[in-house]
């Protein structure tokens, strides 16, 4: 509603709508299709690519997810279609543990309800503390900043660490995950499909035509997948862990336009 606002502010200025100034606008107003569960989709798509190089089979492997929002729900929604069993989420509320595994759209129904997970019938209520230190294959903190810290890394129980959230580790932790061999999808390149489809969205507006959501699916897989390899083959090639190799990629980009250019830039 807000995009749909400064779009609005924007066009009544000019004269004539401008759909393109903003992203994240409802489909209606030019709005994209998979905009609002993007960010979620393009984390998981990053850890099915990661469980590949792991040779960690989904099928049989378990999630805990810190963040019950846009991208957490999504993330654990995407992930359980893709035969992963979701033991522990949480949200700004309570955390929930369920070894058995927890029904994601059951939780959904008790958000859309109740407006947060607590008193969720479906699992033991844990604290957000807790629930990261949980034994499982991934780990997705999609919540606030900081939380893996220097004081609880050593003591995380999983393979991947998949962030969803901006910056939910510390350059403290970075070094003891890494030390200790656990698997990172850094932030700038883990939750990068939300922006991705934003681009899309503008895409789509300057054209003036409208892609499928399985059309939009599919570019978004494409890039985020394509992201992931370049990262990994730079991480093993130049042995970097794969935060350093995300950023290096991304600013080598930059370099070499800059320096393409020409003389004013």
């Amino acid at each position: 509603q807000v995009m749909a606002w400064i779009m609005d502010t924007y066009s009544q200025q000019v004269g004539y709508a401008v759909p393109e100034i903003v992203t994240g606008k409802p489909v209606v107003l030019g709005g994209s299709q998979g905009r609002s569960e993007a960010t979620g989709r393009g984390l998981v798509y990053l850890i099915v690519e990661a469980a590949k190089y792991l040779d960690l089979d989904l099928s049989t492997s378990t999630a805990v997810v810190q963040g019950f929002g846009n991208v957490g729900s999504n993330a654990a929604r995407f992930l359980a279609e893709s035969g992963v069993k979701i033991v522990g989420v949480s949200d700004v509320s309570t955390g929930i543990h369920n070894p058995r595994g927890l029904d994601v759209n059951s939780m959904l129904e008790h958000v859309r309800e109740h407006r947060v997970l607590k008193d969720y019938p479906g699992g033991e209520q844990i604290s957000n503390a807790e629930l990261l230190e949980l034994e499982c294959d991934i780990l997705a903190p999609c919540a606030m900043q900081n939380q893996i810290t220097g004081e609880n890394a050593d003591r995380l129980r999983c393979k991947i660490v998949a962030e969803g959230a901006n910056g939910p580790t510390t350059l403290e932790a970075d070094q003891i995950l890494q030390a200790r061999n656990i698997f990172v999808l850094p932030d700038v390149l883990g939750n990068a499909g939300g922006v991705t489809v934003s681009y899309f969205e503008w895409v789509q507006d300057i054209q003036e035509l409208t892609w499928t959501l399985e059309e939009i699916n599919g570019r978004l897989h494409k890039i985020m997948t394509g992201a992931f390899q370049r990262t990994l083959n730079r991480s093993l090639r130049d042995q970097l862990d794969m935060r350093t190799a995300a950023l290096i990629e991304g600013i080598d980009r930059v370099a070499q336009a800059k320096l393409l250019r020409g003389v004013f830039p």
